[in-house]
């Protein structure tokens, strides 16, 4: 009896200590910062590859020093660096990156809101992410008040936040939240974001390891809330879409398997108010503008035609 007891406990102690070093190592591999955030040539390489017509366009701007960079503190003490384009109107968009990305990739977008529909751009380093402070990835989650921040320091009457991937889901997870005073439109568009970080990171968990959310989502959520102050179930992009009132636009590929195309019709679903779903044809994540070009600017002429 007295060996079964040691046998048990020996077994009990070993399970412990492979469910903390695994729950460590999850969280390190979801949440650990890009090795190459700082470096701006080869994003600037993938995002002429992928997007040639930002080549004519960034020239632009750097001849007449129209691209600038600013730094923003954060209640907390951290600093967030930005890339924007100011170009006099009273219209201004919010760009948000995707997960281990950098903005410059995302320039592509800037120019659209820059070129195709005159608004300023504001495209932040998202909170350990590029030339912002951090070590780790905080999913949109706490993002979303850096945002908010963001949205005050470059606030014009109308505003339209623009997410791709982490990105989208930030601006879902934003869009539940009191918008600053003196903007008079504002209106979100999501493209591939997910549901939940707890959705997202249990279907990953199991595409790619083939284990089931008990017991390692438990504990490394547990573990997160206890190192960062947030968990996986709290960062949840629905829950805030339910309490949003603002227009939005859901964008999502239709062969997504990374962010699950089934996750944007519950999104979809779940918000109240002014509401539009564009799913593209044979569209893998995050690339739905790569893919529909045309179409994609159409859309978001229609979606911010004032007054509709």
């Amino acid at each position: 009896m007295k060996k079964a007891v040691i046998y048990i406990s020996v077994a009990l102690a070993i399970i412990v200590v492979i469910l903390i070093g695994g729950s460590f190592y999850m969280l390190q591999y979801s949440l650990g910062p890009n090795p190459a955030r700082l470096d701006a040539d080869r994003a600037y390489k993938e995002l002429f590859t992928y997007y040639p017509e930002t080549v004519e366009w960034m020239d632009s701007l750097r001849r007449i020093n129209a691209l600038h960079d600013t730094v923003l503190t954060m209640p907390q003490g951290y600093q967030c660096h930005a890339y924007y384009i100011l170009t006099g109107s009273n219209r201004t968009a919010l760009v948000i990156h995707g997960w281990r990305d950098v903005p410059i990739k995302y320039f592509y977008l800037a120019r659209i809101y820059e070129r195709e529909l005159g608004y300023n751009v504001i495209i932040p380093d998202v909170y350990a992410h590029g030339k912002s402070d951090g070590d780790m990835i905080r999913m949109g989650w706490l993002d979303r008040l850096d945002m908010l921040r963001w949205l005050e320091t470059f606030k014009t009457d109308t505003m339209v936040v623009h997410g791709v991937s982490m990105g989208g889901a930030t601006t879902m997870m934003l869009s539940g939240e009191k918008m600053p005073s003196g903007i008079k439109d504002i209106r979100f568009v999501d493209d591939c974001g997910y549901t939940s970080v707890w959705d997202e990171f249990a279907g990953e968990l199991k595409n790619q390891f083939g284990l089931p959310e008990f017991p390692l989502m438990h504990s490394t959520s547990l573990l997160c809330q206890l190192l960062y102050d947030w968990n996986f179930d709290e960062a949840s992009s629905i829950k805030q879409v339910r309490k949003c009132r603002y227009p939005m636009l859901f964008i999502h590929g239709d062969s997504d398997t990374f962010v699950p195309t089934e996750m944007v019709y519950r999104l979809f679903a779940a918000k109240r108010g002014p509401k539009e779903l564009w799913i593209t044809k044979n569209t893998d994540h995050a690339h739905s503008y790569k893919n529909h070009r045309a179409d994609y600017i159409r859309h978001l002429q229609k979606f911010l035609r004032p007054n509709r």
